[in-house]
C-alpha cells in the first residue's frame, strides 16, 4: 500500500514515530522525492461490501458515511487498543470512535490519520481457533445467503 501525502513529515511522525513501525531502507532521488517504507507486520486484505462497511461503522460508533463516498481506511492490529489510542491522540490524531468491544470479538477504535486515512486499531480478544468454533464465524463460501 502506498499512501501519497502532501505532509510527509506528519505522516512519518504518525506511522513511524507514534505507531512504532520500523523504517527500512528505500531509494529516492533528491529534492522533494521522499519515501519511507515502514514495516507494518503481517497484512490481511479485508474485502467488504458497503453493507458490511456500514455495519462496522455502526459497531465502532461512527456516523453513517455518505452513500457512494469512498473512505480511505486501514485497520491495524495492535496489542493494546486503549494504549494505542492514547498514544495517537496525544500525538494529535483526532479520535473518531473510542475503544469498544465488538461482536466480532475484538476491541476496536478509530482515529483520523494523516493524508485523509482513517485508521481502525483492533485488538484480538480471542484466538482464530476460538472464532472457528463460535457462532457467526465462517468463510464467505460457507455463509448462508
Amino acid at each position: 500500500m502506498i499512501i501519497e501525502t502532501d505532509d510527509f513529515d506528519e505522516a512519518v511522525r504518525f506511522y513511524r514515530d507514534t505507531l512504532g513501525m520500523p523504517e527500512q531502507v528505500a531509494f529516492a532521488t533528491d529534492g522533494d522525492d521522499r519515501v519511507a517504507i515502514l514495516h507494518a507486520g503481517i497484512a490481511t486484505i479485508e474485502l467488504a461490501t458497503p453493507t458490511h462497511a456500514s455495519n462496522i461503522d455502526e459497531v465502532e460508533g461512527m456516523p453513517p458515511a455518505h452513500p457512494g463516498a469512498p473512505v480511505l481506511r486501514i485497520a491495524l492490529e495492535v496489542e493494546d487498543t486503549d494504549l494505542t489510542v492514547a498514544r495517537t491522540t496525544e500525538a494529535g490524531a483526532d479520535l473518531l470512535a473510542p475503544p469498544i468491544r465488538t461482536p466480532f470479538r475484538s476491541k476496536n477504535a478509530r482515529v483520523q490519520g494523516p493524508a485523509g486515512w482513517q485508521i481502525t486499531f483492533f485488538q484480538e480478544l480471542e484466538t482464530l481457533q476460538d472464532r472457528r468454533e463460535s457462532p457467526g464465524f465462517t468463510t464467505d463460501d460457507r455463509r448462508a445467503r
